[in-house]
């Protein structure tokens, strides 16, 4: 199976690159390296102790694009590459929108002239907004308060379309919930450009000393503890995840376009967070608590039994997990790749 994977030089496209050449898998990276570091997939070769084919491109490039996908006979694409800051996408959204959406389109024509029509695709549980009732399943209704998770949402739309208008297309829409954590080897993890926009890599920069303390967006939620209640997957369950909608896409199960919720079903509050970490690493997480963030929600957690049951896969790794690969990476990365 040659697999092309868009982003792949990123934090969860260079895990599902790695589980992808474990099972021997021929993988093929596009990545204009905006947000990412191709120093990852050096240390995925080395892990997988085989090889990526790798070109540095931007999708919005069609032309160039659909020339790869032909030269390289491409069997089905795993489309990682988009923007994913939430303030960011606030402060400039025709860019997220540029970026996420135009991209996806440019991809998308480029597949089809190539006459490749499966497409795993990388969503958000932000398409959810401020969730109705918990768990989240994917019968949920959609909303969203950002330019970021709206880029998702309007995505997602058209890819159902383009399903429903050939029924030669396999899509699976995968909605992950809060990928965090790193390889167990501590040789890749998540690798933020600057100030981290995610709580785990943020409370690993505390507790190595290169930030000097965390804050916490609201005390007073309804939530056990006061503080926001979110579901975390670790990044290895969460490639596993790519390998299993890859084999349901190839598989005579698959027809049109299919969401799927990656999540553990669990949700973890900010504090609980912190005092695993706490543990994980033998350092004290200094925090403030301070206003709530607009936007935020008091707790968001999946319901994963579709994937469980369709796809065959669950999250097996727990939040002590998650941050004790944390902290190795952190501490093999001090100043990240």
């Amino acid at each position: 199976m040659n697999v092309l994977i868009t982003g792949g030089a990123g934090y969860i496209g260079s895990h599902t690159c790695l589980e992808l050449l474990l099972k021997k898998a021929n993988v093929f990276v596009y990545d204009n390296l905006s947000n990412s570091n191709v120093k990852s997939l050096v240390l995925v070769e080395e892990l997988a102790r085989n090889k990526v084919g790798f070109y540095k491109g931007d999708i919005r490039n069609c032309y160039e694009l659909s020339s790869f996908i032909s030269s390289n006979m491409i069997d089905c694409v795993v489309h990682f590459a988009g923007l994913k800051s939430v303030g960011e996408s606030n402060s400039d959204p025709v860019k997220y929108y540029d970026n996420n959406v135009s991209g996806t389109i440019s991809l998308l024509k480029a597949m089809e002239r190539c006459k490749v029509k499966k497409l795993v695709f990388s969503s958000s549980a932000t398409v959810y907004g401020t969730p109705n009732e918990l768990p989240i399943s994917e019968a949920a209704p959609t909303s969203t308060i950002n330019p970021y998770g709206q880029s998702k949402l309007l995505v997602e739309k058209i890819l159902a379309d383009v399903a429903k208008a050939d029924s030669d297309w396999k899509i699976a829409n995968l909605r992950y919930f809060n990928p965090a954590g790193a390889h167990p080897s501590g040789l890749i993890g998540e690798d933020p450009k600057d100030i981290p926009n995610n709580i785990m890599p943020y409370v690993s920069q505390v507790a190595v000393g290169k930030l000097e303390k965390l804050s916490i967006f609201g005390g007073d939620y309804n939530t056990p503890d006061g503080t926001g209640v979110r579901d975390y997957i670790h990044v290895t369950d969460l490639a596993k995840g790519h390998l299993a909608a890859l084999n349901y896409l190839n598989s005579s199960q698959a027809c049109g376009f299919s969401s799927f919720n990656l999540g553990t079903g669990k949700g973890v509050s900010v504090l609980e967070l912190i005092k695993a970490f706490e543990k994980a690493s033998g350092k004290n997480i200094p925090f403030d608590i301070v206003a709530r963030r607009q936007g935020d929600v008091a707790a968001c957690y999946a319901d994963p039994t579709k994937a469980n049951k369709v796809l065959g896969w669950k999250a097996e790794l727990d939040i002590e997990r998650i941050c004790q690969d944390a902290w190795r990476w952190q501490v093999n990365n001090p100043t990240g790749y």
